[in-house]
């Protein structure tokens, strides 16, 4: 199945210290332990400049597969996409 797009929802997000790779996801109450960083896309020129530049990761979890962004400016994590039909394991 694809990626399905959602209203984006804002979650916190732990990094690792030295590259900045997502390390694990707090979505409300449950934390999401990243298995595999599958992609990164960097959108520097997609927005104007008040919005400012947002990378976009998708990221395997042992739940779903998730495209996260992180928005620069706001420096605000968001989910944006959910694959949970995805074979994780």
């Amino acid at each position: 199945m694809a990626m399905i797009r959602v209203e984006p929802v804002a979650v916190r997000v732990r990094t690792d210290w030295f590259d900045g790779r997502p390390c694990a996801i707090t979505w409300g109450a449950e934390e999401l332990r990243v298995r595999r960083l599958s992609a990164v896309r960097q959108e520097a020129a997609a927005y104007k400049a008040s919005v400012g530049p947002r990378t976009v990761f998708e990221v395997d979890t042992s739940r779903a597969r998730l495209a996260l962004s992180f928005e620069h400016r706001s420096r605000r994590w968001t989910i944006e996409g959910l694959d949970e039909d995805r074979n994780t394991a």
